[in-house]
């Protein structure tokens, strides 16, 4: 991930493409932000590829809210830049889940996990976190396996 990062960032400064340039240098603040913060935890060589996905995640969600917020204010060229932002930020981000790929994925976590209750929602995220970084998103998630646990109770 890290390397794809750093050849993206050449290519874009090569490329003279500030959106690109600036997007990808936020996302290299960010990780540096949070190697700092592993390594005061005492792991030394930074956070793992699967927390790097989901710290993209997060900032493909902090800027879909801006996207709506600017929307919502009459501000399209604002939506227009975060939107810019957001298709930068996905090209590091694993081909997404399609809606069937997501419901066999979310049944075979609860199969593996075991779960039988609302109470073992943590359980199957776990397992999804573990086996499906960055290629689901897990609000979504959330809701189906809440609904289909609650349909077990």
């Amino acid at each position: 991930m890290r390397d794809a990062i750093s050849t993206a960032q050449k290519d874009a400064l090569k490329a003279k493409d500030k959106t690109a340039l600036s997007t990808i240098r936020l996302i290299t603040a960010a990780l540096k932000d949070r190697d700092i913060a592993a390594r005061t935890k005492g792991t030394g060589e930074g956070i793992s590829d699967d927390e790097i996905l989901s710290m993209l995640q997060t900032m493909i969600k902090q800027r879909a809210e801006s996207v709506k917020l600017y929307n919502e204010g009459n501000r399209p060229e604002l939506a227009a830049a975060e939107n810019e932002e957001i298709r930068v930020i996905q090209q590091f981000l694993p081909q997404q889940l399609s809606a069937e790929e997501l419901d066999a994925a979310i049944s075979d976590a609860i199969a593996e996990s075991g779960a039988e209750s609302v109470k073992d929602m943590g359980k199957v995220m776990g397992v999804l976190k573990a086996n499906y970084a960055g290629q689901i998103d897990f609000g979504i998630a959330s809701g189906e396996i809440k609904s289909r646990l609650m349909q077990k109770d």
